[in-house]
């Protein structure tokens, strides 16, 4: 733990935590005071299991001591956000055990030169069709299949009845829209003792398609927005 002394001059700062039996970061976070140290904690006195927490208790348990490195520090908090969400980006997600990315990192993170073109020549997105919006950030990757898309997209979620008016769910990554499947069904799913529900169906028309893909839809996913799922003439 960091001495009062310490805590008062870091300010806001960026840390990582990382495996010293691979050498491997595992988990990106920002801070004040002693925050680096409370993942240790809740591996310790708590029975909760995340990725991160099984990590750092398989470290433990390996006879090891998990490393907390200080990345930058004596920050503002904002600067530590930008700072935190560029590391994520740079090293992925899928890597790491993060529950989510990092602030703004929808708007202004990771992008391919073809991708940032797109999103600032993109057309807003605009339909009267019965339509959802699906967030799949943490789900996506630059190696994505098309097979692994549609799975990504179409389980599993906490939708209401509304869903059943949707004719296209539309997976979107970024701030901007990736692909459209036309819905089939919808089915239920249990996860983690909860219903959720996911849909059957195949990629749209190339018309849809075409009339759907790569538009911007920022304006329907405020900054900070928690919910995945947005409804369009539903």
């Amino acid at each position: 733990m960091f001495s009062q002394s310490v805590i008062e001059q870091l300010g806001y700062y960026v840390y990582f935590l990382q495996d010293p039996r691979t050498e491997e970061i595992f988990y990106i976070g920002k801070g004040v005071g002693n925050r680096v140290f409370q993942h240790l904690e809740g591996a310790i006195e708590t029975d909760k299991e995340t990725d991160k927490l099984d990590r750092i208790r398989e470290v433990i348990d390996s006879g090891n001591t998990v490393r907390h490195y200080i990345l930058r520090h004596g920050l503002t908090e904002q600067i530590s956000f930008e700072v935190e969400a560029a590391l994520i980006d740079f090293i992925g997600m899928k890597n790491l055990s993060n529950l989510q990315g990092g602030h703004y990192s929808s708007d202004y993170g990771l992008k391919t030169s073809d991708e940032i073109s797109a999103m600032y020549e993109a057309e807003k997105f605009s339909t009267d069709k019965p339509v959802l919006l699906i967030n799949i950030n943490k789900r996506y990757y630059r190696e994505i299949t098309d097979e692994e898309l549609y799975q990504s997209t179409r389980k599993s979620w906490v939708v209401g009845d509304r869903k059943k008016n949707a004719k296209f769910a539309i997976a979107t990554y970024r701030g901007l829209t990736r692909e459209v499947y036309e819905i089939h069904e919808w089915h239920p799913s249990e996860v983690d003792g909860k219903v959720r529900w996911g849909f059957h169906g195949n990629k749209a028309s190339e018309e849809i398609r075409k009339e759907l893909r790569y538009k911007s839809i920022a304006s329907y996913f405020p900054k900070g927005a928690a919910n995945p799922i947005k409804y369009i003439n539903c």
